[in-house]
């Protein structure tokens, strides 16, 4: 009996979390969707939002699920961007789909060459560490500017139509249409890791590494593993942007994007990629709005809502609103 109970409880939970992430699914293709006809000569914009979504998305895995704490995670953004743009420029790969396995490979291989750094100190000296491997990014591409274009950016990228048949006109319709593809993707896809007995081992880390280590299990290589599958999404999201605005510069490494995608994981909520994608939104459209209201005094104004929400919602507008739902639900039992 205490088996089948066992066995109806995971049948249940398994269903959850399929109907958690058919609605998510549903909700990304929604928004897409109204986006795509509220703002149709701003679509640069909302494909710019797709592709910062993937890096926050790629940074909660390793500071919302694992615990790793970093202001450095640009660089694996930056090294996605700029192997797509080099793989175009230098190499004559301009089909997008090999463009963005050119940014997955980059992606993937700045994650682990960052990893390897910075899971060797704990705490404070990992956020010390990220910020001197952003910076060792940043001055590197600036220096090797025969194949990155230094300061000037990597210019000259000009993809072929997806597939063969949508090109990427000036309108942004086929990059956006791509990024969205790209997002909803890779948003099943993480639902699954992080559901998946490795994310919850990496959970696990996150709350007693002591604890997993005694269990048999190394926490170091599981972070690192995490860190790699981290860097391959925020390489889409690097390739996704060269692809789209067909120029690579120094800003996609720079330590600015890095504190930013780090604001806007704490503005939705850490630990959940529902939050994720909710801070993203909520931040590049008022940091977009704000700023041409006031274009002297917007910091300020995105200033005092990061302390409201930081003051009020502690846990992040998705992670405070979905705590308000489950006490509600709790409460009506």
């Amino acid at each position: 009996m205490a088996t089948m109970n066992e066995a109806a409880t995971a049948l249940s939970a398994g269903r959850r979390g399929l109907g958690r992430d058919l609605a998510g699914l549903a909700v990304i293709l929604v928004l897409a969707g109204i986006g795509y006809l509220l703002f149709p000569n701003n679509l640069a914009l909302l494909t710019r939002i797709t592709a910062i979504a993937l890096l926050v998305l790629s940074l909660d895995l390793v500071t919302g699920y694992c615990g790793v704490a970093t202001l450095g995670h640009a660089a694996l953004f930056g090294s996605g961007a700029y192997a797509a743009g080099i793989a175009a420029v230098h190499f004559g790969i301009t089909d997008p789909l090999l463009m963005l396995a050119a940014g997955i490979l980059g992606g993937a291989l700045a994650g682990l060459a960052c990893g390897v750094v910075i899971l060797r100190a704990h705490g404070l000296p990992q956020l010390v560490l990220s910020i001197a491997l952003i910076h060792l990014f940043h001055e590197f591409a600036n220096k090797a500017s025969p194949w990155t274009g230094g300061s000037d950016g990597l210019a000259g990228i000009s993809p072929d139509p997806l597939i063969g048949l949508f090109a990427f006109d000036l309108w942004g319709r086929t990059a956006y249409v791509f990024g969205v593809v790209l997002l909803a993707i890779v948003f099943v896809l993480l639902r699954l890791v992080v559901r998946s007995p490795f994310g919850m081992l990496c959970r696990g880390i996150r709350e007693d590494p002591i604890r997993i280590r005694a269990m048999g299990a190394s926490p170091t290589i599981a972070l690192l593993k995490m860190y790699v599958i981290s860097g391959a999404v925020a390489g889409v999201g690097g390739a996704l942007n060269a692809v789209s605005t067909q120029v690579v510069g120094l800003d996609s490494l720079s330590f600015t994007l890095s504190a930013e995608s780090l604001v806007m994981l704490v503005l939705g909520g850490t630990g959940s990629l529902f939050g994720a994608l909710t801070g993203t939104i909520v931040f590049m459209f008022f940091e977009d709005l704000v700023s041409a209201a006031n274009p002297f005094h917007w910091l300020t104004m995105v200033g005092a809502l990061l302390i409201a929400v930081v003051l009020f919602a502690p846990k992040g507008l998705y992670g405070t609103v979905a705590e308000i739902l489950a006490r509600r639900r709790g409460a009506g039992r």
